[in-house]
This record gives C-alpha cells, sequence and structure tokens, in this order.
C-alpha cells in the first residue's frame, strides 16, 4: 500500500538526494506504461478518478488539496492542446503549481536528458514529459527522484487510456471488463496503450487496420502471455466492429507522420468511422471515442463525431480527471 505521509511528500525536494538511479522515494513511482500497473491497481486508479471527479464536480473540491505547496514541471516536444490544459488545470485545482516547458529545454539535443531529468526533480514534485522518443521518456525516469509521467511518446499514450476507460466505464454504467472495444485505423501508440491494458484488464481489444499498420508485434504477444484481456488484428472493418461495444477512431496521420498524409488517406478511406460502419455492429448502444484532434471527412464524419453515440468530449474532460487520479497515485499523496 502507498505511504501517504512519507517525508518525502511532505517536506519536498529539499529531504531528497540526488545521486543517479538513486530510485524514487517508498510509496511514490513513475507511470510511464498502462502494464506498469497490476490489474487491482488499474481499477484503483479508475476509482480514485471517478472520487476525485465527483468531489471536483460537487464543489465540495476546495477542501481538498493534496498538492498545495508542490510544483509540476510539464516538458512538451510535441504540440499540445488536451494533455497540456488537462495536466494544468488538474493540478492547479488539486492546490498545486505547473510550469510549462518547450522546445527551449532541447531535451537529448541542447542537453543530455539524463541532466535534465535530474535537474527538474531537484526542484519539482512531479515531472509530466510529452516527448516524440519513447528512450527519453526512459531515461527521463531512469534518472529522476521524483514521479515521471508520461503524457505521450511515439511508442504509447497511457494517460488517455485510462481517460477512456473512465470514459468507457461512465457511459455503460459498469466496469469495462468484458466490453468487445474497436479501434479502426493505424495501429500506432493510442493502439499500444489499448494492448497495454488488455495486459492488465479482461477485455477484448480488436485493431482493424490495413497491412502494414499493425501494432507492436512485442505487446501483442504481451497481451496473450498474459492471458488477460485478449487482443486481434483484423483487415475488414465491418466483420471487426461486429458487436463492438466501442468504436474508437484517430487521425491516420500522427505527428511526425504528416508528410505521408496523401499517401496515407488512400490506404485508410476503407476505414473511415462513418454512420454506415457504426451501424454494422448491429447494436444501438455502440459509443463512438475519439482521442482528438480529429480530422472531420477523414478518419471519421462531422455526423459521427457529432451523434448521440459520441462522447468524445466527455472523453477529452476526462484526460484531466483520469490524469488527477494518476497524479495522486504516483506521488502517494493523501486521497480525499
Amino acid at each position: 500500500s502507498l505511504l501517504l505521509n512519507s517525508a518525502a511528500w511532505r517536506f519536498g525536494p529539499a529531504v531528497r538526494a540526488h545521486a543517479p538511479h538513486m530510485g524514487l522515494p517508498v510509496g511514490q513511482r513513475h507511470f510511464i506504461h498502462v502494464n506498469d500497473l497490476s490489474t487491482s491497481e488499474v481499477r484503483e486508479v479508475l476509482d480514485l478518478a471517478k472520487a476525485i471527479k465527483a468531489l471536483l464536480k460537487s464543489g465540495a473540491g476546495s477542501a481538498y488539496k493534496p498538492f498545495a505547496e508542490k510544483t509540476l514541471a510539464m516538458v512538451f516536444t510535441k504540440p499540445s492542446t488536451r494533455t497540456r490544459v488537462s495536466f494544468e488545470s488538474g493540478f492547479f485545482r488539486l492546490g498545486g503549481h505547473a510550469l510549462c516547458l518547450g522546445e527551449e529545454v532541447g531535451i537529448g539535443k541542447r542537453e543530455a536528458t539524463k541532466d535534465v531529468s535530474r535537474v527538474l526533480a531537484s526542484m519539482n514534485d512531479l515531472v509530466m514529459a510529452r516527448l516524440y522518443s519513447h528512450a527519453d521518456m526512459l531515461e527521463l525516469a531512469e534518472y529522476s527522484d521524483v514521479p515521471v509521467i508520461n503524457g505521450l511518446t511515439d511508442f504509447n499514450h497511457p494517460c488517455q487510456i485510462i481517460a477512456d476507460a473512465l470514459t468507457i466505464e461512465e457511459v455503460m454504467g459498469k466496469p469495462i471488463d468484458g466490453a468487445k472495444v474497436v479501434y479502426v485505423g493505424d495501429g500506432n501508440n493510442i493502439v499500444n496503450s489499448w494492448l497495454e491494458l488488455a495486459c492488465r484488464v479482461p477485455f477484448e481489444f480488436v485493431c482493424a487496420c490495413p497491412d502494414g499498420y499493425e501494432p507492436d508485434a512485442g505487446l501483442l504477444e504481451a497481451v496473450r502471455e498474459a492471458a488477460v484481456g485478449t487482443a486481434s488484428v483484423v483487415k475488414d472493418p465491418v466483420a471487426a466492429v461486429a458487436g463492438a461495444d466501442v468504436i474508437y477512431a484517430d487521425v491516420w496521420a500522427s505527428m511526425g507522420q504528416k508528410d505521408q498524409a496523401a499517401a496515407r488517406e488512400a490506404v485508410f478511406q476503407p476505414y473511415q468511422v462513418n454512420e454506415a460502419l457504426m451501424a454494422s455492429t448491429g447494436k444501438d448502444s455502440t459509443i463512438f471515442l475519439h482521442c482528438l484532434p480529429a480530422e472531420r471527412g477523414r478518419e471519421t464524419t462531422d455526423g459521427v463525431m457529432e451523434s448521440a453515440q459520441s462522447h468524445v468530449f466527455r472523453q477529452a474532460e476526462n484526460r484531466m480527471h483520469a490524469q488527477n487520479a494518476i497524479m495522486v497515485f504516483v506521488a502517494g499523496a493523501p486521497r480525499p
């Protein structure tokens, strides 16, 4: 169990030693992959997110300030809307101050990642990074003695998937266990984190994608070996979505791939999530999700985005609530 009142948390960075590979104080941890958590810890974080969200929505959140006098350093090498706003707003609502660092940090370029890590850890209580390179994220965590949270890399996006699971559970009114989630499009970093979740939670995950755009083979094997959830790759999107509880879309060309946009559009056109594909589930209750930003008219239609089945803006707001829970969990901060 977490030690909620550890000396490191109560007294902040000044009590910490800063030798390389020092590790985190007892009761604290990093969050780099969804499957860094155990099955019970995934449930713990989701339930914590629901509790903190309810507190904030009730108006009683002013009394819950677990991050009072704490700072969160946010490092961005990729542009962001939801990641920056959700972390900054969330940390402030929980009593703390977040500072936004952009390209001026030059992580891995102007300055070695391990040096940036130790500098940030010496003056902050938490670090969140949104980076291109997953290797940089791993090095940032390796040399930090405060919790590091992965706000996205080219490999995965764990905070997004915790927010997605939270959204699905809210809309369905029950745990995600046993649900069929179908992602339609490129087997990208979003898919990789869904696979990480399937290593820990018993649900069915299907990735419908064209040849050459499959998700990480190692993670597919990890799901099979874990034998908790299931994962499959299907080429026919209509066959893939049959009976789906959730259909999930993302842009066909992510950041760093925009030069491939035209070629990708030709390949992915049959994978557009439109009204016909939504109807192919055979269920009126199917939920539509999209991690945003959406390119309406490409991976999905305006009609689907604005439909009653679409919960993309609840999903976007839930980034803040899910990440509030993640921050409290990894910091070993007091619970509500």
